[in-house]
């Protein structure tokens, strides 16, 4: 989500799930055209230039906040066989993608995507290939147990 080769001091890890709780609070509470970088900065108590120099727009922002909550809330579960890993994996995607804050949130995004190209590919590699990561593990683990189906190979899983 994030550039962490970029000059300047190390990142709070404490300022920056500040700055993408508030960034979830301010979409939530009136939604991504109204969110601005000036608003997260008063919501998260730090300097805008914090935020400019870590994230390239507000719309990086709210990717890396949607990313962590999807990390945080999707596991990546070991239940023993594929068929549980995927259906607990894939059962609590939908279940947090269900949600109406999320599912505003991923169409804003989108649209950013579709708007600015530079966005677009920083949102496929960011955060759809952190999905596919994900469900990649899964795959991986399945087949060194030997409990892969047949179908495509683990990296179909990846992009």
């Amino acid at each position: 989500m994030t550039d962490q080769s970029r000059p300047g001091r190390k990142r709070s890890e404490q300022s920056r799930l500040a700055i993408l709780a508030a960034t979830l609070d301010l979409v939530a509470e009136a939604g991504y055209g109204t969110l601005t970088v000036e608003g997260i900065a008063a919501r998260s108590g730090v300097g805008k230039q914090t935020i400019y120099r870590w994230w390239p727009s507000k719309a990086d922002v709210l990717l890396d906040a949607l990313a962590t909550k999807a990390d945080l809330q999707i596991p990546i579960p070991d239940e023993g066989s594929f068929r549980a890993d995927l259906e607990r994996f894939l059962g609590s995607t939908f279940e947090l993608g269900e949600k109406e804050q999320v599912a505003e949130t991923l169409r804003a995004l989108m649209a950013q995507a579709q708007l600015d190209p530079e966005f677009g590919k920083r949102f496929r590699e960011d955060f759809l290939n952190r999905r596919r990561e994900a469900l990649g593990t899964i795959v991986d683990r399945a087949r060194a147990r030997g409990g892969r189906p047949a179908g495509p190979p683990p990296e179909g899983a990846r992009g």
